[in-house]
């Protein structure tokens, strides 16, 4: 059964993965969890793939925690093991990944989507935040990075209220950065991750790793994270490399404008 619960379809240096529980609206349940956290795990030693995207199949990106299977047998998301710990598989993947918001993302799953380094939505992608309603405390990072998204304010009142967010409050939010319709969400996020996997390899991973680890500090740290980072890069570059980069760059952008 596990074996199907995620899909991997490779094109070029992209991966898509669906998480494929359909009937259950892609409720994310330990064996759907350990399977998500393989699937990153074995993706990050794939050197052909350098960005993924992340969605659902059905009517759901995922409706959070499989309830049902927690009801029965009892958990605690920060007490996840390594093998299940979905935070902790994704913030190691070294590349980016762009969650494709194709419907519901209910409370462990809207958690899912936050941790995705871009989000892009179908018309249909409905958040909501339903901890304080079923009494199970956030542990995936959703009680602080909703907050340094949306504003802490806006993040309260979704987090306290348990109400839907649709897709267009979320792009006008800055939750989503896009909303497009149904059957072109995949194909736009695709797009987007060819895009990224275009970009100097190199500095692709070492720019996400800036930005999240500056992200989980102070400003000022972070900036003075940024200075130290960057004089380590300098010491590779070459006055040729540059040279032809600054060509590469100087012909897409003719491209794009044709």
């Amino acid at each position: 059964m596990s074996e199907n619960i995620v899909l991997v379809e490779k094109d070029g240096p992209v991966a898509i993965v669906t998480m494929n529980r359909p009937d259950a609206l892609n409720a994310l349940s330990r064996a759907l969890r350990a399977e998500l956290v393989k699937t990153f795990a074995d993706l990050a030693e794939d050197d052909s793939i350098r960005a993924v995207v992340l969605t659902g199949a059905g009517r759901a990106f995922t409706a959070g925690v499989d309830l049902k299977e927690a009801g029965q047998t009892g958990f605690a998301l920060g007490a996840d093991g390594g093998e299940i710990d979905l935070a902790k598989g994704l913030s190691a993947y070294p590349w980016p990944i762009i969650g494709a918001i194709n419907g519901f993302a209910i409370t462990g799953g809207f958690e899912l989507a936050l941790m995705c380094d871009v989000l892009l939505a179908s018309e249909h992608a409905k958040f909501a935040d339903t901890h304080a309603r079923v009494g199970i405390m956030p542990g995936w990072g959703l009680s602080q990075k909703l907050a340094r998204l949306i504003g802490i304010s806006r993040a309260k009142e979704l987090s306290f209220s348990g109400n839907f967010l649709d897709a267009d409050m979320a792009e006008r939010w800055g939750l989503v950065n896009h909303v497009y319709p149904a059957d072109e969400l995949v194909p736009a996020a695709v797009k987007l991750a060819h895009e990224m996997a275009s970009c100097d390899p190199v500095l692709l991973r070492n720019y996400k790793k800036v930005i999240d680890d500056g992200f989980a500090t102070t400003f000022g740290e972070g900036q003075r994270l940024e200075v130290s980072r960057s004089a380590e890069h300098a010491a590779g570059v070459t006055a040729k490399s540059v040279e032809a980069a600054r060509q590469a760059v100087t012909a897409r952008g003719r491209s794009l404008n044709e």
